[in-house]
């Protein structure tokens, strides 16, 4: 068979258009059904325990690891292990959510005797009202489609694409409902670069001791490049007697200093710093000083404490390093 490049685009163009149909008809099912199995997982001292078959058990393990990851703890059970010792892992303080395009999956349908004597609160979410596991459930939420973007209609596609949303939408709901924050999502993403950018304070990577560039006011000019040399960070603070901070000598104002001709034997620092700049403090998010640094399009900054003495430095490479950027 030869292929066609515009047959291509527009056999994929119809599937889009199939799943996205498939999606936009999931929103008349927020409904009260919708709400009560939010609720059943909100109140659930327990894991939700997520379960499917198949193509369906797919869509079931992102399930669970998207409500993990936004506050709501669960976990996936495979229906076919249930049988044989996994049912064990639910307890009465659970609630189940089982996934069946037909709601007749019989590794499913087989474990639903034990969970109704487990007393377990039990969300279905079905293409099929009226199957045995929409019947015997708690509450039935329908994710049912109009057909498959397979053309032979046998592929689960729109359909597993409509539980994977409509899980979707349960989760953020949720996540929203226990106002569940950036600071909490982080805590559980610490290795990924999304959990560094929001982790990471400026304190974990800053210079410190002897290697913040720092001269005193009444320094000369040659004195503050010698500084910045050895400690290569770009830049040197200016500090007065107590070590506090009154200006700052970038490179910048090194090339502006330059179209002068002054004599960096002769001029002090004061002359030539900048006595206005911008400082952070050790305790804030370390992507805050790059939005700092970003929005004033300076390349480093020096850390200061209560009492405005220099404490620490931090220049751009320190957040590449770290991954915020």
């Amino acid at each position: 068979m030869k292929l066609h490049d515009d047959k291509l685009r527009a056999l994929g163009l119809a599937v889009i258009q199939v799943e996205t149909q498939a999606v936009a008809a999931l929103a008349e099912r927020i409904n009260a059904e919708f709400v009560t199995a939010c609720k059943l997982m909100f109140k659930c001292s327990g894991r939700v325990v997520v379960t499917g078959m198949g193509k369906s058990g797919h869509i079931a393990g992102k399930i669970a690891a998207t409500l993990a990851s936004t506050g709501t703890p669960a976990f996936f059970v495979h229906p076919g292990e249930a049988s044989h010792g996994d049912l064990g892992m639910i307890t009465q303080q659970d609630v189940v959510l089982a996934l069946s395009n037909s709601g007749e999956t019989e590794e499913i349908v087989k474990i639903l005797p034990i969970i109704k004597r487990l007393g377990v609160p039990l969300i279905a979410m079905t293409g099929n009202p009226l199957s045995t596991l929409a019947q015997e459930a708690t509450v039935h939420i329908n994710v049912s489609v109009a057909q498959e973007a397979c053309p032979l209609g046998l592929a689960p596609t729109s359909s597993t694409t409509a539980a994977l949303v409509m899980g979707d939408a349960l989760a953020v709901s949720l996540l929203e409902a226990r106002g569940f924050t950036r600071d909490d999502f982080a805590l559980s993403h610490p290795g990924g670069s999304l959990g560094k950018r929001l982790l990471l304070r400026v304190s974990d990577i800053m210079h410190v001791g002897h290697h913040i560039p720092v001269v005193p006011v009444s320094a000369l000019i040659s004195t503050a490049l010698l500084e910045m040399t050895e400690k290569k960070l770009g830049m040197t603070a200016i500090v007065d007697t107590e070590h506090r901070m009154v200006g700052i000598f970038t490179d910048g104002d090194l090339r502006r200093m330059l179209a002068k001709s002054l004599d960096i034997h002769q001029t002090t620092i004061a002359q030539v710093m900048t006595a206005d700049c911008a400082v952070i403090s050790a305790d804030i998010l370390a992507a805050e000083a790059m939005q700092i640094m970003e929005r004033k399009k300076i390349n480093a900054l020096i850390v200061v404490d209560e009492e405005q003495r220099a404490v620490g430095a931090l220049n751009m490479h320190d957040l590449i390093r770290a991954g915020i950027i």
